[in-house]
């Protein structure tokens, strides 16, 4: 009961994280679609299980039509595409795609012509065309045997082509999973069928294995790895012009503070100038850890003679001034067709805001509508 009970969650969570990527704007990508092609192979997989331990294939008969098509050929096959479509395309124009799909059709159609007098008794198969069917089932085996490891080891080799190294380390561990998942299975259709063993037990451990695979890429390999892929990208985007070096021809050390008085309060303030520049130039608001007593320091004045030019100036305090260059950056990415499938609340964390609560407040108090309902505007008025 709690082992059905798991594989029911592992197949309802494989068919819902499919779905999510193939319609989510965040995850959906031509390569991610065959990544979610592979989640719904391996739940059919394990549905098949559940129907062999419930018994249901002699209940339901037409369910052995599932069950005897080896969608086994198809997991390494989506995985491979996932990868081959991540790499540049010199190297996927050279990939005969439609080769793999062979041995899942070969082994479809043999099936089905078999259920369709076994299962469906729409006409009846001779003596001798079972003979045929017979062998062409080894050849079948052997297929499963040579082909699904040839797919998996040519996945590895695909690999090298993937250039951001983060990307590279997580498609790794997914293959490596998919791989020592196949390939306990054909060691054990192999011992099964040499040394004439019950591999039973052995197939519903592989098939934890698989419920820990889903769920594996339902979180790490999904949900993170796209959060911290976002995030790179960002913040390569905030800071494409310049990155702020220690020592910033800002800073002024050793400056006397008196000289603060001296200076007239409004736009032409030499310390006001530099602080725009700091910010226009050298994306100093990304910082999530900006205060007020980093940028005096960096100016060379005191926070207070800060807090005054900014309020003097802008007629608005310190933090708002900030979160206004934080608000910029992200309607910036918005309007970016780039990161139209990038999250929000990434972006606001890229450019500086320490929340999605803070992110959303400045955000609205700056633009008069969330990030979400800002983003669905500027569609709507691209479409119009």
């Amino acid at each position: 009961m709690i082992y059905t009970t798991l594989l029911n969650i592992a197949i309802f969570q494989g068919i819902v994280l499919g779905i999510i990527i193939l319609k989510s704007s965040l995850f959906n990508s031509k390569s991610n679609q065959y990544l979610a092609y592979a989640i719904f192979t391996l739940s059919l997989l394990l549905l098949n299980l559940v129907f062999e331990i419930e018994d249901a294939y002699s209940v339901f008969p037409f369910l052995r039509f599932i069950d005897d098509v080896e969608t086994a050929f198809l997991l390494p096959v989506f995985i491979f595409l996932f990868i081959i479509n991540r790499v540049d395309d010199a190297v996927k124009s050279r990939q005969k795609i439609f080769l793999f799909f062979i041995p899942f059709a070969y082994s479809a159609v043999l099936n089905v012509t078999y259920d369709l007098d076994a299962v469906a008794g729409l006409y009846k198969i001779p003596e001798l065309g079972l003979n045929i069917i017979d062998v062409l089932n080894q050849i079948a085996l052997i297929f499963a045997l040579t082909f699904i490891p040839f797919v998996l080891v040519y996945s590895y080799f695909m690999i090298k082509h993937l250039k951001d190294k983060q990307e590279k380390k997580w498609v790794i561990i997914l293959l490596s999973l998919v791989s020592a998942l196949l390939f306990s299975w054909v060691i054990a259709i192999i011992i099964g069928l040499f040394f004439q063993f019950d591999i039973s037990a052995t197939m519903r451990i592989l098939a934890l294995f698989g419920t820990f695979l889903i769920h594996w890429t339902s979180y790490f390999g999904i949900y993170k790895y796209k959060l911290a892929k976002d995030r790179d990208s960002i913040y390569n985007f905030l800071n494409k012009d310049l990155a702020i070096a220690d020592d910033n021809p800002f800073s002024i050390s050793g400056s006397n503070h008196k000289e603060e008085n001296k200076e007239s309060i409004n736009a032409d303030n030499l310390h006001f100038q530099k602080l725009e520049l700091l910010c226009k130039e050298h994306h100093i608001y990304t910082d999530s850890t900006l205060n007020r007593e980093k940028i005096a320091e960096k100016l060379g004045i005191s926070t207070g003679y800060l807090s005054q030019i900014v309020n003097v100036i802008t007629g608005d305090n310190f933090a708002n001034y900030i979160n206004q260059y934080r608000v910029e950056a992200v309607k910036e990415m918005i309007l970016n067709a780039e990161y139209e499938n990038y999250n929000l609340l990434t972006m606001g964390l890229e450019s500086g805001f320490t929340s999605k609560t803070t992110f959303y407040s400045a955000f609205k108090k700056v633009t008069g509508k969330t990030p979400k309902e800002y983003r669905n505007s500027k569609k709507m008025s691209s479409i119009l």
